[in-house]
């Protein structure tokens, strides 16, 4: 998969879109150090990002990228509330990866359709593959 150090960025964006509402809540931590613990990042490293983040990087294969956004999203919803900073931050961030902006509209729109708000990663990798023809 990813080099280490891009395994620290994609946890540092997780970060940082976790800050939009300006609190971390438990939930949040514990589903971003489930991440972490996914990609093979220790406690200590991932806990030092909270306070030396590292560059995010912009994932280069399509895959990765729609991976990351689906991080994005549940992140989002992990603690079953949504604020309009969240919403508004993470389709700026979809199109800064590249992701057709009305591809992130329909997701957003279709994950209430799911419980928790989770779109599951067919049925978003689907949306996108229906945009990107």
């Amino acid at each position: 998969m990813s080099t280490y150090d891009e395994k620290l960025g994609i946890l540092s964006q997780l970060i940082a879109f976790a800050r939009v509402d300006e609190t971390i809540k438990e939930s949040e931590y514990d589903f971003m150090f489930n991440v972490a613990q996914h990609l093979g990042v220790s406690k200590k490293s991932f806990d030092d990002l909270f306070h030396n983040s590292t560059e995010t990087l912009v994932l280069k294969g399509l895959g990765d990228r729609l991976v990351q956004f689906h991080r994005l999203l549940l992140l989002m919803n992990v603690d079953h509330q949504q604020s309009l900073s969240e919403l508004k931050s993470l389709h700026e961030i979809g199109i800064k990866m590249g992701l057709s902006p009305s591809a992130i509209d329909q997701v957003l729109e279709t994950m209430h359709l799911y419980p928790n708000n989770a779109i599951p990663a067919d049925k978003l990798i689907k949306i996108f593959k229906t945009h990107f023809n």
